[in-house]
């Protein structure tokens, strides 16, 4: 299957510039939207620009990789910073770099492999998606909103990020990044975060273009400026390529880090931390290793909440539980 997504080249910038100024008609719509959705167009040849100029070359990016490549990119980036994620997809692709490798793998290989990457259960998840692919799409990762939809581990953002970045197609990417620089820029107010409405989701896809070829160029800006640029808590609005539009600077950035747009986490002591200690140890033991409990338990000093991660871990399927509560990766 052919990875068209668009190039990133001078001529791509002209074209945007060129047909920036192209909008749908908004006769009918009430003004403060079509005020939104003309400074939304505005700021598309400034993005295009600026992308062009300073977007982070990762291998997953400008047709340099197979759908299924992006999707694997995507799914390890959910919730976790795309240059943590750089080493273990090099790694995890030089591995199995189609969805029939992966899916000969075995569980024990791609928990391993999935090393401390974070959410380790994604790594389970992302097995039986190629799986899938291999079982119900001949390998080829589907060219369907709908049918990627469907795939294990695919959510709403992957199956639309798949359809943006790997076939080109106009789908509105929604994440973190996105919803801050949108709220901020185009609608000046802060990002509260939580979960986006429908309504919010709604005037997202209302402000992506209308061409394909812009909306890629539009998602893949906007998600980067609001990952290096237009930080939550310390934007370097002096470096930003869409000051001059951004309605919340204009404002004078009302609200900005009263509320982060995504809450630091509390990590030590929890149960996250114990699972985590408990993987790594397993992983260090090398392949087909078990440890027993005693060897378990010097991981962890509160036994109680020890033998409560590893129950849930068993369930998860990330662990085996043996005679005696030893442990072991599942084959």
């Amino acid at each position: 299957m052919t990875d068209t997504q668009p190039q990133k080249n001078s001529a791509q910038s002209s074209h945007l510039t060129a047909t920036a100024h192209q909008a749908r008609s908004v006769s009918d719509v009430a003004p403060d939207q079509a005020a939104r959705k003309a400074r939304a167009q505005r700021c598309l040849p400034l993005l295009a620009q600026w992308w062009d100029a300073n977007a982070r070359p990762f291998p997953w990016r400008f047709g340099r990789t197979t759908p299924w490549g992006v999707l694997v990119s995507e799914i390890m980036s959910q919730q976790t910073p795309m240059q943590r994620v750089l080493p273990y997809w090099t790694a995890w692709m030089r591995a199995w770099p189609t969805p029939e490798a992966l899916a000969e793998a075995t569980a024990a290989e791609v928990i391993a492999a999935w090393g401390r990457l974070g959410y380790p259960r994604r790594s389970l998840r992302l097995r039986e998606c190629a799986q899938s692919v291999c079982k119900d799409w001949g390998g080829e990762v589907p060219h369907d909103y709908d049918d990627l939809l469907a795939l294990p581990g695919v959510g709403d953002y992957t199956a639309s990020a798949v359809m943006s970045f790997a076939f080109g197609e106009r789908a509105a990417v929604v994440d973190t990044n996105v919803r801050r620089v949108l709220a901020r820029a185009i609608e000046g107010r802060e990002s509260v975060g939580g979960a986006a409405r429908v309504s919010e989701r709604r005037r997202i896809d209302e402000y992506l273009p209308a061409d394909k070829q812009q909306s890629v160029v539009w998602n893949q800006s906007v998600m980067e400026l609001g990952a290096v640029v237009c930080t939550a808590v310390h934007p370097a609005c002096d470096t930003c390529p869409i000051a001059s539009e951004c309605a919340f600077l204009a404002a004078g950035r009302p609200g900005l880090g009263e509320r982060r747009t995504r809450p630091r986490q509390r990590f030590v002591g929890t149960d996250r931390q114990v699972r985590g200690i408990v993987l790594k140890a397993l992983r260090e033991a090398g392949p087909g290793a078990r440890l027993d409990y005693r060897q378990v338990s010097a991981l962890w000093p509160d036994a109680v909440q020890l033998d409560a991660c590893l129950a849930s871990l068993d369930e998860d399927g990330l662990i085996v539980l043996g005679p005696g509560k030893s442990v072991s990766l599942p084959v």
